[in-house]
């Protein structure tokens, strides 16, 4: 399976959302997606700043980011988390 093109995940994020929108979501999928991509949104923060933090030999700034971002994916698996921002 080859990976998606940018286009392509907007159009598969903007019908998932529709999808939400109109109750047309029985099986979870746009739900699915919209979560899963949220997700991985906030890891590639926290890959992100790890390696700025290991380039920067290790600087206490970039520690705490690393922290921030790290205390953020956490966050996400917190079952009381809210995700009416995703329109979930």
């Amino acid at each position: 399976m080859g990976k998606l093109t940018e286009s392509e995940l907007v159009q598969a994020l903007k019908k998932a959302a529709e999808m939400r929108e109109y109750g047309q979501d029985l099986d979870f999928i746009a739900k699915s997606l919209l979560s899963l991509n949220y997700r991985f949104g906030v890891l590639q923060k926290v890959v992100a700043a790890t390696k700025i933090y290991l380039h920067s030999g290790q600087n206490t700034a970039e520690y705490s980011r690393l922290i921030k971002t790290l205390r953020e994916a956490e966050r996400l698996d917190d079952s009381n988390h809210d995700d009416s921002h995703l329109g979930l």
